[in-house]
């Protein structure tokens, strides 16, 4: 109780501190830079905002490796980053689920996108234990995000129309990309056997992946990692595990490997020999540099991961 109420005063602080401050932000970044400043929740945005928006704009991300969207709380830092932008794109679909009420402020102020929105809603991807719930992972069917990059595409040439061209050519090329590193995922994948197709991890982030190349995905928790998880959602997955002879599981970089060890260690104790296959990329990429903090070096990352574990 300590600590709901202890989320609920730091929310409206914060809420509080961009009413304040809200009438003072700054309207004239672009004018003073010569580029237009953008801020993003998850670095997949970002990483995509910089190759769309080329030299004509200037990209913070607030959430980097390791960070969790699922459990985000804004720092004051962030305000500021958020009140300096003069636009903010966040992926939506409540995966920022901490944050929703200042990218409604925010979007009082200045052009705020929630790029996944932008899906037909009949080709995401429905929570298995609430059917009022969305999959947020979008990220992970490549021609699905396709569609919410057009939104960052369409978002920048709005405000910025004077280099509309530049915007398009960056973004053909980007999607074009794209298309290729979903032709290389579905060759690679296309040599594990069926039967071994079988995707475990810390939680439901990978539906959209395992949808779009014939994976059947098992998480240990749902598609939040706020949700709560006990021994018999462990033995459940345990007993998965031996009945199906699965040999591998995964860990993710953004969430503690606790949990997998756990299930690890119960298919231990029945007899039944599991490793670690490796450790993914789900909710946060790599670090900046690395060629895994791109979305195309994650991705493949992921892929070369899970066919060398599996196949």
């Amino acid at each position: 109780m300590k600590k709901s109420l202890s989320n609920f005063m730091l929310t409206l602080l914060v809420v509080g501190s961009l009413f304040l401050t809200g009438c003072n932000a700054s309207t004239t970044s672009e004018e003073a830079s010569g580029k237009v400043k953008v801020t993003t929740t998850i670095a997949q945005i970002a990483d995509a905002v910089r190759n769309i928006g080329g030299d004509h704009v200037e990209v913070d991300s607030l959430m980097g490796p390791g960070i969790d969207p699922h459990l985000y709380q804004a720092s004051q830092s962030d305000i500021s980053k958020l009140q300096d932008a003069d636009i903010i794109f966040y992926n939506g679909l409540h995966l920022e689920g901490k944050m929703l009420e200042i990218f409604e402020k925010m979007n009082k102020d200045k052009p705020t996108y929630a790029i996944a929105d932008s899906i037909p809603k009949e080709q995401l991807r429905k929570d298995q234990d609430d059917e009022t719930a969305m999959d947020p992972h979008v990220w992970f069917d490549i021609d699905l995000w396709i569609i919410a990059l057009e939104q960052v595409k369409e978002g920048l040439i709005e405000l910025d129309p004077e280099n509309k061209e530049d915007y398009e050519k960056n973004a053909a090329a980007y999607f074009a990309s794209l298309t290729d590193l979903k032709k290389y995922a579905e060759e690679e994948i296309s040599t594990i056997p069926e039967t071994q197709r079988v995707l475990v991890t810390a939680h439901d982030a990978f539906n959209y992946f395992g949808a779009k190349y014939d994976i059947e995905v098992m998480g240990l928790q749902g598609l939040s990692t706020d949700s709560e998880f006990g021994l018999g959602d462990i033995q459940e997955l345990v007993n998965t595990l031996v009945d199906s002879n699965i040999k591998a599981v995964f860990v993710e970089s953004s969430i503690s490997e606790d949990s997998i060890n756990a299930v690890i260690e119960g298919a231990k104790n029945k007899g039944h020999e599991v490793k670690i296959g490796g450790e993914l990329f789900s909710d946060a990429m790599g670090e900046e540099g690395t060629e895994e903090g791109t979305y195309i070096g994650m991705y493949r990352h992921n892929v070369d991961t899970i066919v060398g574990a599996l196949k």
